[in-house]
């Protein structure tokens, strides 16, 4: 006979599955003021989405990187048959996009927080009775800002920077897609050393905002912010 689910199993269960319909219905106060019962606050989900954000730029590196590696092996192994070399770079392609399209959704999620966490600060000024506190508060809440502007903006950096690389690759897979010949992976070779340089430029931005990510959670983590 199995053993019936424990009360506390079934509330952690319901708690996840309301926090996901928040979630899922955009109503962001809503989810924000839930977890805030739940003695989970803003800053925590601020610290836990940038470092969200921080994974999924070091598995896009990562991703960048791989698809790079497909398509340089497409070009320098003329044997292959024409139709494999297109689905191997139409794949190297679909996952830049996707991991292009996770870094976005992560960075979004930290802008959506961020603002939130930043909004009830400033309006938690005015309930200080102490004025040296006051100030105290304001001087932190403007370090945060700062701190967290420099943040924001690396990883939009980043976000950037992805663009051209994955236009660059949707290029090479759309002409090889309609010239399915010898000629076209020859000509593809002259489009790869362009190529190589904006997936380095885009994984040393990527490796700059990780670091970035890392130091920001940290100064939260040890309440220096």
């Amino acid at each position: 006979m199995s053993t019936p689910p424990s009360t506390v199993s079934v509330v952690t269960r319901l708690t996840g599955l309301l926090c996901l319909l928040l979630v899922l219905s955009g109503c962001s106060s809503m989810y924000y003021s839930t977890m805030e019962k739940l003695g989970i606050e803003k800053r925590d989900i601020l610290v836990d989405r940038v470092g969200e954000a921080r994974d999924a730029q070091d598995d896009a590196r990562e991703t960048f990187r791989s698809s790079l590696e497909r398509f340089q092996s497409v070009v320098d192994t003329p044997e292959t048959g024409l139709q494999e070399k297109y689905d191997l770079i139409s794949k190297a392609y679909d996952d830049s996009l996707e991991s292009a399209d996770a870094v976005r959704d992560r960075i979004e999620a930290v802008e959506d927080v961020s603002g939130a966490l930043f909004d009830e600060w400033e309006d938690e000024l005015d309930l200080y009775e102490s004025a040296s506190l006051r100030k105290t508060s304001k001087l932190r809440l403007d370090e945060t800002r700062e701190l967290y502007a420099s943040l924001i903006a690396r990883m939009h950096q980043v976000e950037k920077r992805m663009d051209p690389v994955l236009e660059a690759f949707e290029d090479q897979v759309l002409f090889l897609k309609h010239n399915l010949n010898a000629q076209a992976i020859g000509s593809l070779q002259d489009e790869l050393g362009q190529i190589r340089q904006d997936v380095d430029s885009l994984i040393n931005e990527m490796e700059a905002s990780i670091a970035e990510s890392e130091a920001f959670i940290q100064q939260f983590r040890e309440g220096s912010v």
